[in-house]
């Protein structure tokens, strides 16, 4: 079928979208038009987030520049941000609306803008915590954490809500980044000028097994942080959260690593979502409401195949995902995908150590941190020096 004049847009620059971006460039769809819309020219890539705070990692190296891979792909790339959908009747119908300009028109569109922090059932959180995701926008007050805590006198007090592999990672990535920075006191014990505390509702790794708890309690003892389960923020204030119960807990940064959901646009949109706002697709990761309409990563629930929200699973629907967005331009039928049930989890304690997770299994020790970077370059080194010679399968 002739796919002459079908435009494809891609909102957002997730895990997924960068594969597809990639693959188009290597063999682009005859006749098809593609346009990314997208809030930041340069993505960040999640597994490297707690090597950035850590200070292993630089700007650069964590990030995928969005312009020069739309460019490879041959893809018009817009600067700006989704705010609204009008989902027609069948494909060549729909609109996509931005922030700074017309409507986009399109035949075929597909979401990967991650998820928005879910702050608004929290009395304060809002206005007093300090979100993780977006991971751009957290980067630019991450920078301004670091600076308070330097010019702050005596010891300040960290909380981070949430005690998942990404709080956790987070929260042992600065430790590590203030304890080598060169404000801290010479021969000062980590946790001396700087106290964290761990805070959740369940126990911390909730969907890893007992022996990888009882690895990460024993580093989070060892590195004296003040764990908090069993305890759920009710409010959250200027220098405190209290916690169910009635019990406040004095802090003066909090930062909020816990449950997120879509967007509020995207729950405006008229498409079929879950109870947290994401966007419910088949296993072809097309919405179960609207013909021509995608969602991958963060933001998709997938009907059949419930997963936690981890990079992996949004890279590995990159290629999936590629596939069925030429067969709806095409017209043709699409083909279901199975997502894996176990995945090899590398968690990072800060400090070039990372504990693996895998069901059951578990292990721990600085050549598993060695193999997570190892994985992370290569990842990312995909998405780097890019040019329009470049040939090969997608």
């Amino acid at each position: 079928m002739n796919v002459a004049e079908k435009h494809l847009v891609l909102v957002g620059g997730g895990h997924s979208h960068v594969e597809v971006l990639r693959r188009w460039g290597l063999r682009p769809e005859p006749g098809a038009r593609l346009t990314l819309i997208g809030r930041e020219r340069h993505t960040p890539y999640s597994g490297m987030l707690p090597g950035y705070i850590a200070g292993h990692y630089d700007f650069k190296q964590m990030h995928i520049d969005l312009a020069a891979l739309a460019q490879f792909a041959r893809a018009e790339f817009i600067h700006d941000e989704a705010v609204g959908l009008d989902t027609g009747l069948s494909y060549n119908s729909g609109q996509l609306h931005r922030r700074n300009g017309s409507p986009i028109p399109y035949d075929v569109l597909s979401i990967d803008t991650g998820s928005t922090p879910l702050l608004a059932n929290i009395p304060g959180a809002a206005a007093h915590a300090v979100p993780v995701k977006p991971i751009s926008t957290f980067i630019e007050r991450w920078k301004k954490l670091r600076e308070r805590v330097c010019e702050a006198a005596g010891t300040v007090r960290i909380g981070v809500v949430g005690a998942g592999a990404g709080g956790v990672e987070i929260l042992l990535a600065m430790q590590h980044s203030f304890a080598n920075m060169p404000a801290a006191r010479p021969g000062s014990a980590v946790g001396l000028r700087v106290e964290f505390h761990l805070i959740s509702a369940g126990p911390i790794l909730p969907t890893h097994s007992a022996d990888v708890r009882r690895r990460f309690e024993r580093v989070l003892a060892e590195r004296r942080v003040a764990i908090h389960t069993g305890h759920a923020v009710a409010e959250v204030l200027p220098n405190a959260v209290r916690l169910e119960g009635g019990k406040a807990l004095a802090l003066d940064e909090i930062l909020w690593v816990t449950q997120a959901g879509g967007a509020h646009w995207i729950k405006k949109s008229g498409l079929a979502v879950d109870e947290r706002g994401f966007i419910r697709v088949a296993d072809t990761l097309e919405s179960i409401s609207q013909r021509g309409v995608f969602a991958s990563g963060d933001v998709a629930a997938v009907l059949h195949h419930p997963r936690e929200k981890a990079g992996v699973f949004a890279v590995r629907q990159g290629p999936p995902l590629t596939e069925n967005l030429r067969r709806a331009l095409r017209g043709e039928p699409l083909v279901p995908f199975t997502p894996q049930k176990k995945f090899l989890s590398l968690i990072s304690t800060g400090d070039r150590y990372a504990v693996a997770s895998r069901g059951e299994l578990s292990a721990e020790g600085r050549w598993l941190w060695t193999l997570k970077d190892w994985i992370d370059r290569r990842f990312m080194a995909r998405y780097a020096n890019l040019s329009q010679s470049d040939t090969g399968k997608d």
